[in-house]
């Protein structure tokens, strides 16, 4: 491992270490970086001492000496390397920029930013751009049309952790606006707001026949997101499929992963369009919508990548207090190694994810069988759609799930299926990777 536009080394924690400068430039960069305590310039482990007092003095500096708050923005932990402990740092971009050291306010003494392994000051005229161009409709700057909060359920799941609330919990989780007013953020956390998530669940493969409507809110939102995963862990029934060597069990959709696309769509729902996220069953899929694009300084394959920009850092920065999310920029991740990229479906106001019914471990679950016994009643149908889909992969073979979805005009699920029933067929075959592979039509 050596130092990169988003890694850096330092031997030690000391108190001439301008540490709060090295965070401020990662916050300031658009992909976030790593800082590694420990480690030095050389790249050679020279480990900490006292890696959980390292990790509070770190955890300290960074609260309280750099502005806007960068509390969401940056997990601390300690891992080994060389059989010593070192602690790592991970820090994501910002969408308050630009981030400074408090004493020095917004001037170049006081921000920075990465540009290849250095650290440079900031501009003023840069610093004035990255200013206008912050981010207006913060849910921590939105007064809450409701003042009369409790937070009753909060505390419960903060001692639930073994971390008490004190009597200043509404500024450091910043509850409340400079002047003092509860934000939509307290309002959201809440004992009783007018938030309510629903969790719809359908028997066509379209949203005309409704047999069950959920909803989960008027509450804290963290109790909301508590109900929809044990709703939706109800709803992942597993399949069985016998072998002459083994019984295989295979759950409709990935656990780990609609674990995490649940988080995400909660913690970076937009909730400035007061609208919460939705979750909908259907016979052959999972979908998951949740309010929002991707932010402006972040490109498709940055997010692909596991960058992370929290678009609520506040809610993010709870959610990681209660052990709720793990850490930052891993849940795409998670859910790419289960479903690749073609789960993702990007608009100018939404993100949506889709769940196939699912085949995993190279076994269709019985629920895609019986959906695809029901509705594709007529084998005519079925065929063109498959005939469609090899005559525009002979043209162009690097097309994606996307550009087929399109051009045959179809739902994401009826082209998946049917890509699978042509390989199932030896008609298609995949070669190399989801992203960077190609297809291979198999003549008859």
């Amino acid at each position: 491992m050596t130092e990169t536009n988003r890694i850096e080394f330092k031997r030690e924690l000391t108190d001439d270490l301008d540490i709060e400068k090295e965070v401020i430039a990662f916050l300031n960069y658009k992909e976030g970086g790593y800082i590694y305590i420990g480690i030095d310039n050389e790249g050679h482990t020279a480990g900490v001492d006292d890696p959980d007092g390292c990790m509070l003095k770190l955890k300290d500096r960074i609260k309280n000496n750099i502005s806007p708050s960068a509390m969401g923005l940056f997990d601390i932990a300690t891992e080994t390397k060389d059989g010593k402990s070192i602690v790592k740092v991970t820090v994501a971009s910002g969408m308050d920029k630009p981030y400074f050291k408090t004493k020095y306010g917004m001037t170049p003494r006081g921000a920075f930013i990465r540009v290849g392994t250095s650290v440079e000051a900031l501009p003023q005229e840069h610093i004035d751009r990255l200013f206008a161009m912050r981010t207006r409709n913060s849910i921590s700057k939105i007064v809450s049309n409701r003042q009369d909060l409790s937070f009753e359920q909060l505390r419960i799941y903060y001692d639930e952790r073994g971390k008490r609330l004190n009597d200043n919990f509404k500024r450091s989780l910043e509850l409340v606006t400079k002047e003092g007013e509860y934000n939509y953020v307290a309002y959201l956390l809440a004992d009783e707001n007018n938030n309510s998530i629903k969790v719809a669940k359908y028997s066509s493969l379209d949203r005309c026949d409704l047999i069950e409507n959920n909803e989960y809110g008027y509450c804290s939102l963290i109790k909301a997101t508590k109900s929809v995963l044990t709703k939706l862990e109800i709803e992942n029934k597993t399949a069985a499929k016998i072998t002459p060597m083994e019984r295989i069990e295979t759950p409709l959709w990935d656990r780990v992963a609609v674990r995490e696309a649940v988080i995400n769509a909660i913690v970076h729902n937009d909730y400035s369009f007061e609208v919460p996220p939705k979750f909908e069953i259907f016979p052959d899929r999972l979908e998951i919508t949740s309010a929002g694009r991707l932010p402006e300084s972040l490109s498709r394959e940055e997010f692909f990548t596991g960058i992370s920009i929290p678009r609520n850092k506040e809610l993010m920065r709870i959610y990681r207090d209660l052990d709720i999310v793990e850490s930052l920029g891993s849940g795409i991740p998670r859910i790419l190694r289960a479903y690749g990229e073609d789960c993702f479906h990007f608009t100018d106001n939404f993100i949506r994810i889709t769940f196939p019914a699912s085949v995993q471990n190279g076994h269709v679950s019985a629920i895609e069988n019986a959906t695809e016994n029901a509705t594709e009643n007529a084998t005519e149908k079925t065929n063109k759609t498959q005939q469609g889909i090899l005559h525009l992969i002979k043209e162009n073979k690097y097309l994606t799930y996307d550009d087929i979805t399109k051009q045959l005009s179809l739902e994401r699920t009826t082209v998946w299926r049917n890509i699978k029933k042509l390989q199932e067929k030896g008609l298609l075959r995949r070669v190399g990777p989801d992203k960077g592979g190609h297809w291979e039509v198999i003549e008859e």
